[in-house]
């Protein structure tokens, strides 16, 4: 790496997402793996998105991250395991213009500044934790370019699936389903496109903002109570799951949901 005190970074948009299937219920709360398959369909990214900037330099002492112009904190375990995996899988880069080289062994001690704007309500119902984790997960697909990460949206998804669950959906245009998979270590818990941007030409959503207040109940919160104390939970699952399949089927027969 080189000595001198510079500064290299990427920017990239991500678009929010709607499930039209919605996962509701963890199997596991810690590498976040839901009971069901899920689908979703992503928004227009030139309408609803969130963009997000990191940048990497020597002379930055701790990884730090602004959401919306406030700084938060990255000490929580979502943030630091998204980080560390991403890291884990940095490659050489080597900017001669700007005079940058880094080694795949540098990545573990260089620190990151995260800079993410939504231009739409923050965690007021819009799948505002997808766009902003998919700064986690756009932020993988920003430092898979900064870092030369040579892996597919797929693979990139089961990573931002740690930081929020929709957020690894956030990866694709179109149509996507979130396969539950059945692995205990969630290494086939990933992000697949059904269909592209292109396959419902005429489907208009719209979306009316009646508030942007930030909602009483998380969505992590209210998952959490369902499976503690739905009695009809699994049975909900086992349906969503079925309904995921059938999408799928029909979307590769070429139909309309």
């Amino acid at each position: 790496m080189a000595a001198e005190k510079w500064v290299y970074m990427v920017t990239a948009q991500t678009p929010t997402n709607i499930a039209v299937i919605k996962y509701w219920g963890k199997r596991d709360e810690v590498r976040i793996l839901p009971v069901n398959d899920s689908i979703s369909v992503t928004l227009d990214p030139d309408h609803l998105c969130t963009v997000t900037t990191v940048a990497v330099s020597p002379s930055y002492d701790r990884d730090r991250m602004w959401l919306n112009g406030k700084e938060i904190s990255l000490s929580g375990s979502r943030y630091q395991n998204c980080l560390r995996e991403i890291r884990s899988r940095g490659g050489d880069v080597e900017d001669k213009e700007k005079g940058v080289k880094i080694e795949k062994k540098d990545w573990e001690r260089l620190n990151l500044h995260i800079a993410s704007h939504n231009n739409f309500p923050t965690a007021a119902g819009l799948a505002s934790s997808a766009a902003g984790f998919a700064c986690l997960g756009i932020l993988f697909f920003s430092l898979a370019k900064l870092m030369n990460v040579e892996e597919d949206p797929s693979q990139l998804s089961a990573i931002a699936r740690q930081g929020s669950g929709s957020a690894c959906r956030s990866l694709f245009g179109g149509f996507v389903k979130w396969k539950m998979g059945s692995k205990d270590d969630g290494s086939d818990s990933v992000a697949v496109q059904l269909a592209d941007e292109k396959h419902w030409d005429d489907l208009v959503i719209i979306i009316a903002v009646v508030s942007s207040r930030q909602k009483e109940t998380s969505s992590t919160s209210g998952m959490r109570e369902s499976v503690e104390t739905s009695l009809l939970l699994q049975h909900r699952a086992k349906v969503r799951s079925l309904l995921g399949s059938c999408a799928k089927t029909d979307c590769a027969n070429g139909g309309s949901y």
